[in-house]
């Protein structure tokens, strides 16, 4: 499964995939997303998501 598209909605963040269901939704600001990850900004921190919705990085913003 690969993420299809990231769209900021208030103050979350809903990921879709291919068959436009939803993979996961975070709290925060979109900062970008490509097929297999997607950066939220919460706070001073940006956190990197995988397709499953898990961290994989984060660094300050």
């Amino acid at each position: 499964m690969s993420i299809a598209v990231a769209i900021q909605r208030g103050s979350s963040v809903y990921v879709y995939d291919e068959s436009n269901r939803v993979l996961y939704t975070k709290t925060g600001e979109l900062h970008g997303y490509t097929s297999t990850t997607v950066n939220v900004r919460q706070g001073s921190t940006i956190y990197t998501y995988d397709e499953r919705g898990s961290v994989k990085f984060t660094h300050s913003a």
